[in-house]
């Protein structure tokens, strides 16, 4: 290679190779440092009954595909028994399966299938609410022995003017609307940061905490490896310490008073108690391990905080808490961010989480936010992937934007209408009926209509593909220059000019790779690229350069 090189329109990209002679080294990391784990949306990955609506079985179809783009480990969306108010994460049975998605034996036979082809299994686990279906839910509301406070309620406040009870504080539930509902047959209210029909379990009371620890056990007896748990910051709300509740400051973030935005929430989210619960659940994790042998079981965190709250759920220096509290930096980046942006967004994670604990993870999509191809473009999609995955750390891959899949137009209309649809379309496995996904008559969300074109079959047939170019970069995550990540001087990254990202990853030894990525929409051409001498390995479509 030149010491210039022209980088196409677009997105373009240049994988590069130094070989050396020196033996290579690394030092040790756990799997979880290094994994590219994969996100499942059940219902949308692969129908096995023809009911249109993903299941189980589906999954453990598809498992091999999985092994094929080498994935290390799988998260599944909510599976649990649930009336579904809010797609799965209002719980009413957390031992068991929902009918939608099959039977604990099917779950069964995930796993074996799973641990043969070597693909782990992470669990989504929903602890701050259940479902008001849930039978705790219902001795709590009858006062029952051992459940009254299983739930968090109160008497509420009498206004002094009207003399009327009115709710215990002015918070507002993320969905809109008052967190707290009055029950008519318990005569309290009680609060839910979410939706009504998902009401927050009170984690100040040790019976609930104890139950939640006997749902991890009973989980990782079936085999799991880990659990993703949902809505991290919002476990836990302050108290006065005459029981009462404090009122949150106006934000000024919006002016609609129904709007979770319009207050600053000091008060519901991100409390000193949640770092010792993540605390608490590591250490049953280690302790599992260590009794029943076994690789590291894992906890990813989902938690919108800061970097500094997410720090404090890693670990204290004393204690350790989530392997991996999900950064979603990269997911606030559009088709106008510069290299310098994306800069901007790694550096404010690498300058607390790498430098005091060298751990990092790179999220590029989940089931709440649009897919990339909307946030970026479909011609940048490839760019997305190939800097999550080049980056030292985990990655973590929505379902279906290893192929370029985009947003989906969903008809909606009243309380039918939900807005996270068109990301939770139906995976693209081919060009034939239904994509490959059913054979039923229906699907339970429309298709893209562009799923002849972006498809799995499609893509393998593509050296350049989206689908090819993901599983390259996988097959690199393996390499000796990306494992000595903890080695001094193992990677860098910076914008060599405001469009054009490099990142370096190398052993100091035998391997070198040298990442360029234009976020640009021209040609650019670099100067100074050294005197090493490089070949190609992995190129884009948008790339002007071949491999070799």
């Amino acid at each position: 290679m030149p010491q210039w090189a022209h980088l196409g329109l677009g997105l373009s990209l240049a994988l590069l190779l130094l070989a050396g002679t020196a033996p290579a080294g690394g030092a040790d990391i756990d799997w979880w440092e290094n994994a590219s784990l994969y996100q499942i949306y059940p219902r949308s990955f692969q129908d096995s009954d023809g009911d249109g609506i993903g299941d189980l079985k589906g999954i453990a179809s598809r498992l091999s595909y999985l092994k094929e783009i080498g994935i290390t480990a799988t998260w599944l969306s909510p599976i649990f028994t649930s009336p579904m108010a809010d797609f799965g994460y209002d719980i009413s049975n957390f031992y068991d399966i929902d009918p939608i998605f099959g039977t604990l034996a099917d779950f069964d036979e995930l796993i074996t299938m799973a641990k043969s082809l070597g693909v782990k299994i992470i669990l989504d686990f929903v602890p701050n609410h259940s479902s008001d279906e849930n039978e705790w839910f219902a001795k709590s509301v009858n006062r029952e022995e051992g459940y009254d406070d299983f739930y968090v309620w109160d008497d509420g406040k009498l206004n002094p003017e009207t003399g009327e009870r009115e709710a215990p504080s002015n918070w507002v539930s993320v969905f809109g609307g008052p967190m707290w509902t009055w029950n008519e047959q318990r005569k309290q209210y009680f609060l839910h940061q979410f939706l009504d029909k998902q009401p927050d379990l009170n984690f100040n009371n040790p019976m609930v905490r104890e139950h939640m620890l006997d749902v991890l056990k009973f989980w990782l007896d079936r085999g799991v490896d880990g659990f993703r748990i949902d809505a991290v910051p919002h476990i836990y709300e302050y108290r006065f310490a005459n029981g009462s509740y404090p009122d949150e400051p106006i934000s000024g973030w919006s002016s609609d008073p129904e709007s979770y935005d319009y207050l600053d929430h000091i008060y519901t989210k991100d409390q000193p108690a949640t770092v010792d619960l993540m605390y608490e659940w590591r250490a049953f994790l280690d302790a599992y391990r260590v009794e029943n042998g076994g690789e590291s079981r894992v906890i990813l965190a989902e938690a919108y905080s800061s970097v500094e709250t997410l720090s404090a759920y890693f670990g204290n220096g004393t204690h350790q808490g989530s392997q991996l509290p999900m950064n979603f930096q990269l997911m606030y980046l559009s088709g106008y961010s510069t290299a310098r942006d994306v800069v901007g967004s790694i550096d404010y994670w690498m300058n607390t989480m790498w430098k005091e604990h060298q751990t990092a993870n790179w999220v590029v999509g989940n089931h709440d936010n649009d897919r990339v191809a909307n946030r970026m473009g479909a011609h940048k999609v490839d760019l997305l992937n190939v800097i999550v995955n080049a980056l030292p750390g985990a990655s973590v891959t929505y379902y279906g934007e290893e192929i370029g899949m985009s947003n989906v137009e969903v008809q909606c209309t009243g309380d039918d209408c939900e807005p996270r649809d068109p990301e939770r379309t139906p995976m693209q496995w081919n060009s034939e009926r239904n994509a490959g996904f059913s054979e039923g008559d229906t699907t339970w969300l429309p298709l893209s209509p562009e799923y002849e074109r972006y498809n799995v079959q499609a893509e393998r047939r593509v050296s350049r593909s989206s689908l090819n170019i993901f599983k390259g970069l996988q097959e690199l995550k393996s390499s000796s220059a990306f494992l000595a990540v903890k080695e001094e001087g193992g990677f860098s990254y910076e914008a060599v000019t405001e469009q054009v990202l490099q990142i370096i990853r190398t052993n100091k030894h035998s391997e070198e790779y040298r990442i360029l990525v234009n976020m640009g929409n021209n040609m650019e051409m670099i100067d100074g690229l050294g005197t090493k001498t490089y070949e190609y390995v992995l190129v884009t479509a948008y790339s002007t350069h071949y491999a070799g």
